[in-house]
């Protein structure tokens, strides 16, 4: 079964095929089907994201779409950067302006509790949809550490491993994370779906 992703996010893809290929689901960037949808985030929450995307790609294509969208959730910040993780602090940060942006705006916050949120949406041609939500609790760290992973990765702690999210192999996020954990559920949904 072939699902596009409603990203151009190479980590992403990267990420869902480890997770879903052992079920058989190959997924390809929308780029290889010569599709290039943009699709405006209008949503309130992760999950209504990840569905616009999903729906937009699976109407371009006529073929399975499957969107994640995620972000990081900071409590000293009223849950910010949230549902503009990707766009915080305007289209001319890269990852690493954002995570410092990040840092600045925690400066002198003895509260650094956070969690990362990712909402996975399925989006099929006979318009039947699957969703499903992982959530990662964490810290914010003081400085990033490590070269791994993207986005906020090297500034999101996990105190129980003692490391980044950005210090941990791909396997030892896969495990953990929050698209681990959504995609983790959202692979159960899709077998019950496919059993239908």
């Amino acid at each position: 079964m072939k699902f596009i992703l409603a990203s151009q996010n190479q980590h992403k893809l990267v990420e869902m095929q480890n997770i879903l290929s052992a079920h058989g689901v190959e997924v390809v960037l929308q780029s290889e089907l010569g599709l290039h949808v943009e699709v405006e985030e209008t949503g309130a929450t992760f999950a209504e994201n990840a569905m616009l995307k999903a729906k937009a790609v699976m109407a371009a294509s006529g073929l399975p779409a499957i969107a994640d969208d995620s972000g990081v959730c900071v409590d000293a910040l009223s849950g910010a950067p949230g549902v503009y993780s990707a766009r915080y602090g305007g289209p001319e940060l890269d990852d690493v302006g954002r995570y410092r942006l990040l840092l600045e705006n925690m400066r002198g916050a003895r509260d650094r509790t956070a969690h990362f949120t990712s909402a996975i949406a399925c989006a099929f041609p006979n318009g039947d949809t699957i969703e499903a939500e992982g959530i990662c609790p964490g810290m914010i760290a003081y400085a990033p550490q490590g070269d791994g992973g993207f986005g906020y990765d090297p500034v999101f702690f996990l105190p129980q491993r003692k490391k980044t999210f950005a210090q941990l192999t791909a396997e030892e996020k896969n495990e953990i994370s929050h698209r681990g954990k959504a995609l983790a559920l959202f692979r159960e949904k899709l077998e019950e779906y496919l059993k239908k």
